[in-house]
């Protein structure tokens, strides 16, 4: 994930977001570009995560801010169905556009 928004392997690059306290990081923030603007969306949040210490005091929300405001064009993220975060997506602008569906080869079927 990082490794790709840091080009460290060959990739359309993107950024990682880092929010520190005393220096030391507390919350983190992966976008990847996916140069596909007009056919998929043009970024990706990739992963969020916020020490549990600061979780109550909107850590999350101000680094997924953050990041809308530095990617250009728009952004999508997965979430599971169950995941708390949605509300808080919803609440920023996220919307539920789509159904991701999948099949699991590897699995035995029922």
């Amino acid at each position: 994930m990082a490794a790709y928004a840091m080009k460290e392997i060959p990739s359309s690059g993107g950024f990682v977001l880092v929010a520190t306290k005393e220096k030391n990081i507390v919350g983190a923030v992966v976008v990847n570009k996916t140069e596909m603007q007009g056919y998929i969306i043009e970024n990706v949040l990739v992963y969020v995560t916020v020490c549990k210490k600061y979780e109550k005091r909107e850590l999350r929300e101000k680094l997924v801010q953050r990041a809308l405001k530095i990617c250009n064009g728009d952004i999508a993220l997965h979430l599971e169905l169950n995941n708390l975060a949605k509300q808080l997506y919803e609440k920023i602008c996220f919307e539920n556009k789509y159904l991701e569906m999948r099949c699991y080869q590897s699995k035995p079927a029922n």
